[in-house]
């Protein structure tokens, strides 16, 4: 084949396997063999549409089969690929879809909101929504099949089709967050993501007959280039369901055997919150992937004690989003750490001045690896401005490494608290609260204070019991924290925002109750 990117691989797959199941999700599989066809009608009707190689084609919906078959469909044309975060405003949408200069944008059902937006309809980009299922009964007499496929855009066409497209070809636009500004679109190449999975495969024994569940969204990089990726890649089945469920999630790893598993802290907490939880037989799960943020300590022993090690990874967006790995033979004796650099990347912790910090101190995480992305998207000074001398990727995160090269995630650089000239980490407070039974979730932030310039706040989300008040927990945190570091008040909430990918979104929290 002369397509050497992603938008080749269920034809490289089906070549393999191609009766086994690729994809399971509402109702329907998708064989390997199904997927490459699919894949292959959708790219020549894209194609049909206009677009052509490095075209933007978004895509707004939860987790769907639509949505891959619409993404490796893209890859095939050399389009780029958009997926969209379905929790944004119509305005942000608008603003990613008028900045990235989106040609098509294919549209799930419920989204009608964004779509009929004004903002967005004053856009010069195509607004197609997914089609109807392809019948599965035969065809009446003097009816004509209905289309298939997003928005009927698949065509009749099931010749090869094979673009010539490179490792160096950009693959997909990826939008941070954008919970402190406007989002950036990071630009992922095709070997940007291949790199990444091939670190990934080296760090965790990915097989043939995993059973894969793709419950986080698809639209952020983990679920997608951590899970989705290797286990199509290995000939796998991906179980694609539209949104976390914490008890359905529990049904489906004993009902389908489930083998592999993702998930950010909210949710490992929520499995474990369930009332499902104590009875739930996971003995078919044989790995079970973290990112986003450290997990507490207290919750990894909650898995040890069913016999299951969470393997915990260090990443962002622009990385792919994998930089490092703690892998399960190390999970206990470095319990709490991130890792060490996966195979293909290389990581370096330093100081202002980019020297390498010693064993114990704190520095700013920097990655360099063919899995790091090449910018941002027609953003030529912040792409700049992201990278230091020798090409390191500048992320933004503290951490401190041990004399065994171990890394720990300390904070984020720009949420550190400086209270009295010292220096106050929220994960590490966060860490120590949650050694509480009674927390169920929370969130430290720093609040102006007339003395110290700021000190710290936890935000704390409380489980039915123990009763626990702010007392209690301040008197809890004696002796396990330095003075300066515990919280000078505590405030209870309901609950915590956090981004679709399940993060904290601490400059709400700072906003509702920082005052």
């Amino acid at each position: 084949m002369r397509d050497q990117g992603l938008g080749s691989w269920p034809a490289r797959r089906a070549r393999m396997t191609p009766g086994r199941a690729a994809l399971i999700g509402a109702g329907e599989v998708r064989t390997y063999a199904e997927l490459a066809e699919n894949t292959t009608r959708l790219a020549h009707g894209l194609a049909a549409r206009g677009v052509s190689r490095g075209d933007r084609v978004a895509f707004l919906g939860l987790n769907s089969i639509e949505l891959v078959e619409t993404m490796f469909a893209t890859a095939k044309l050399g389009a780029v690929f958009l997926p969209l975060n379905t929790r944004l405003a119509p305005p942000e949408t608008a603003y990613i879809l008028a900045d990235s200069g989106a040609k098509l944008l294919i549209a799930a059902p419920g989204f009608d909101d964004v779509t009929g937006a004004p903002q967005v309809q004053r856009l010069p980009v195509d607004v197609v929504p997914v089609g109807a299922a392809r019948r599965d009964g035969p065809e009446e007499p003097g009816n004509p099949e209905e289309p298939g496929g997003p928005g009927g855009l698949w065509s009749e066409r099931t010749a090869p089709f094979d673009e010539p497209v490179g490792h160096d070809d950009l693959f997909m636009i990826q939008y941070t967050s954008g919970t402190t500004g406007r989002p950036k679109g990071v630009m992922l190449t095709h070997g940007n993501i291949i790199w990444n999975v091939y670190n990934l495969l080296v760090d965790v024994d990915v097989r043939s007959d995993e059973v894969a569940l793709v419950t986080a969204p698809l639209f952020h990089t983990a679920a997608l280039n951590q899970v989705l990726f290797p286990t199509l890649l290995k000939g796998g089945t991906a179980l694609i369901e539209p949104r976390f469920d914490p008890d359905r999630a529990i049904s489906l790893i004993e009902t389908r055997g489930v083998t592999l598993l993702f998930g950010v802290t909210s949710m490992y907490l929520a499995l474990t919150q369930s009332p499902r939880w104590p009875d739930a037989d996971l003995s078919t799960l044989r790995s079970a992937l973290s990112g986003g943020a450290p997990l507490p300590v207290s919750l990894l022993q909650a898995y040890l004690d069913r016999g299951l090690m969470i393997v915990q990874g260090y990443g962002l967006t622009e990385a792919s989003p994998g930089a490092t790995m703690l892998r399960a033979a190390d999970g206990v004796r470095k319990i709490g750490s991130a890792g060490t650099p996966c195979f293909f990347t290389d990581v370096r912790v330093v100081t202002p001045g980019l020297a390498d910090v010693a064993a114990g101190d704190r520095g700013e995480v920097l990655v360099q690896g063919p899995n790091v992305t090449p910018g941002y998207w027609q953003q030529p000074a912040a792409t700049q401005a992201a990278f230091a001398a020798g090409g390191w990727l500048r992320t933004g995160d503290l951490a401190r490494v041990d004399d065994e090269g171990y890394l720990y995630i300390v904070d984020r650089l720009k949420d550190m608290i400086i209270s009295g000239g010292e220096n106050i980490y929220p994960a590490e407070v966060e860490q120590a609260l949650y050694t509480h039974p009674a927390v169920a979730e929370c969130a430290v932030i720093g609040v102006p204070d007339p003395r110290w310039g700021e000190v710290a706040r936890a935000v704390v989300v409380r489980r039915a019991s123990p009763p626990v008040t702010e007392a209690d927990l301040i008197a809890h945190l004696d002796g396990r924290l330095a003075r300066y570091k515990i919280p000078k008040t505590i405030v209870f909430t309901d609950t915590l925002p956090h981004t679709a990918s399940g993060k904290l979104i601490k400059i709400d929290i700072r906003q509702r109750h920082g005052g």
